[in-house]
């Protein structure tokens, strides 16, 4: 039975069931900026931006790397449709050093054919992996 200080959070991707489990806070960025959600929160669908996802549970906290998806914020649970998460040890570091790489370069010399958008979007998919390795 959950407690009243928690609520469920279940993160699913189109391969697996991420998570689920009761949590005390869930904290992830939004297209319309970092969000973090209590239990109780008032209900509110989003659209995820690539960033890291903070798991605040009894037990302690764990991090993951979310790049795309949306969110249901009811006041007992979190639903994330997450296009792509990646736990820590998922992540290959010199695959994401190197998609960093190659992003920072689309942008820096970018032509009227980039997809200006796209590159931004992959630069911070691989923020997010760096970020959670630390």
């Amino acid at each position: 039975m959950a407690e009243k200080n928690t609520f469920l959070l279940r993160i699913i991707t189109p391969d697996r069931l991420f998570y689920e489990g009761q949590v005390e806070m869930a904290e992830f960025n939004t297209t319309e900026g970092e969000i973090g959600v209590l239990p109780g929160h008032v209900p509110l669908t989003v659209i995820i931006k690539p960033g890291i996802l903070c798991i605040t549970e009894p037990e302690g906290e764990k991090e993951a790397a979310l790049h795309a998806g949306f969110a249901e914020i009811l006041q007992d649970r979190v639903t994330i449709l997450a296009e792509i998460i990646e736990w820590p040890d998922e992540i290959d570091p010199d695959r994401a050093s190197a998609a960093k790489s190659r992003a920072e370069e689309r942008l820096r010399n970018r032509t009227p054919e980039t997809d200006i958008a796209r590159a931004e979007t992959a630069l911070l998919r691989a923020m997010a992996r760096i970020e959670v390795l630390k």
